[in-house]
């Protein structure tokens, strides 16, 4: 067996501001990763023999911080803030095996498909949040696509905006999808909750420095006619014409899988995860079934959403987890060795 290198964790990483808002001193960071690398004997990521890639999904302050709009809590209540501490320390252990950090970030806008002011009722009210919209509530009239937003999007005309709306909602019941849900307001473009969460920020951007190797930003979710859980497609991408009102992230799935190694983590396991990593295996399984082999969950920095008394995905989420296991994907722990889970 291989054994490979687990550096410690560098002073400036402090678990207890993981769950905390605050400035990431760039210069400083970069200062202390050169020093780090040469101390540590880094080479460049460019020259690494076997390229590993760490996706982490939507590790933003909306998701990841408490009191923020879609914190995810898990059944601890405090999952994704355990998850980002754990996460962090996976990257500062393994800073030499990671070639590339991949980092999702969802973006929306006021205006959107799942969000209350694109729906009205028949008095003119919105939806609050976590409604569910159904077909049937789309046919019947209980609620409709808001007329006054209509000439601020790609369909301008309303009755064309209204049949788009029963659309998708078609689509989604179709595909077997959730319903429509309403979400609050979240990971607005430009706010706070938007931002990646610091302490994660401040990884990558230390990794970035210690490896020469950019951190890969890849937005998702601005497509004010569809939702996007997974970064590799949105729900739906075609209106009632079949014309193409959206399409795959093709870039993003070919750099994927160029890799020797694909590491996911991030929020929420049982939503933006989960269907990201569906629908990477379903281009795995288009190309080569055999490639799943090369995908490992860290079970351990991701949390399913629970809200309590109301919802709770974790059983689904194990099972889908299970899913992917059974497919050839690993299911492994942050603080596993590397080398005791990565086929080498």
């Amino acid at each position: 067996m291989t054994i490979l290198t687990q550096l410690p964790t560098p002073a400036h990483f402090d678990p207890a501001r993981v769950g905390e808002v605050w400035r990431v001193p760039y210069q400083e960071r970069a200062v202390e990763a050169i020093a780090w690398a040469k101390r540590h004997n880094l080479p460049p990521a460019q020259v690494d023999g076997m390229r590993i890639c760490l996706l982490a999904i939507d590790v933003q302050n909306t998701f990841c911080i408490p009191d923020f709009e879609l914190f995810v809590g898990g059944r601890s209540g405090t999952g994704a803030v355990e998850d980002t501490v754990r996460l962090c320390q996976f990257i500062y252990r393994n800073l030499e095996q990671i070639t590339e950090i991949v980092a999702t970030m969802d973006t929306h806008t006021a205006t959107q498909i799942f969000h209350s002011v694109f729906w009205v009722d028949a008095a003119g009210n919105h939806p609050s949040a976590m409604t569910m919209i159904s077909v049937e509530d789309v046919k019947s009239g209980k609620w409709r696509a808001n007329p006054a937003i209509a000439p601020h999007l790609s369909i301008k005309d309303v009755d064309q905006l209204q049949a788009y709306a029963l659309h998708y909602v078609q689509q989604l019941q179709s595909a077997g999808k959730y319903l429509l849900t309403i979400w609050p307001y979240h990971s607005m473009l430009g706010g706070i909750g938007h931002a990646l969460v610091p302490a994660f920020e401040e990884a990558c951007f230390f990794h970035a420095i210690a490896r020469q190797r950019q951190t890969r930003i890849e937005m998702k979710g601005s497509n004010p006619l569809t939702e996007n859980y997974s970064v590799l497609r949105p729900e739906v991408m075609i209106d009632p014409s079949s014309r193409a009102i959206a399409q795959k992230n093709q870039s993003l799935i070919e750099t994927l899988l160029t890799f020797d190694a694909v590491v996911v983590a991030g929020q929420a396991k049982s939503h933006c995860v989960a269907w990201t990593v569906a629908d990477l295996l379903s281009e795995i399984k288009a190309i080569d079934p055999s490639l799943a082999q090369k995908v490992y969950l860290l079970e351990d920095c991701s949390s399913p959403v629970v809200v309590p008394g109301v919802i709770d995905f974790t059983d689904s989420a194990d099972e889908t987890y299970q899913m992917f296991a059974d497919a050839g994907m690993n299911r492994i722990c942050s603080t596993d060795p590397m080398e005791s889970w990565l086929r080498l």
